[in-house]
């Protein structure tokens, strides 16, 4: 094995145990204990105090995730934090085609 193997091996590693990392790091971010989580109820109340109507709020990957549609009538989806109720992520469908946008306005597809 060359000298040049000996160096890009391990250094390719290292590179591909980071980006795993931040690809869990990025799953964590509801790592909240059980105890300290509000109820359904507070997550339901937040939701309609924002004009949304609930259709269901359910639990993934440790986090509150609502199903529903927002004051407008558009179907969407919310992530909250089960501690502090602070929105982490939403979506909704906005055009006749039903691509989901993000918070930011950009389309799934403008990601990809």
């Amino acid at each position: 094995m060359s000298m040049i193997h000996l160096i890009l091996a391990p250094a390719a590693f290292v590179v591909a145990l980071g980006l795993a990392g931040a690809a869990f790091a990025q799953d964590d971010r509801c790592s909240v204990p059980m105890a300290d989580w509000q109820p359904r109820e507070a997550v339901r109340k937040m939701a309609e105090a924002q004009g949304w109507k609930v259709a269901r709020i359910k639990i993934d990957d440790g986090c509150y995730e609502i199903h529903g549609f927002d004051a407008e009538g558009r179907r969407m989806d919310v992530e909250i934090n089960p501690a502090t109720l602070q929105i982490l992520e939403f979506e909704f469908e906005d055009d006749e085609h039903g691509r989901k946008r993000n918070r930011g306005g950009e389309s799934d597809e403008d990601n990809d």
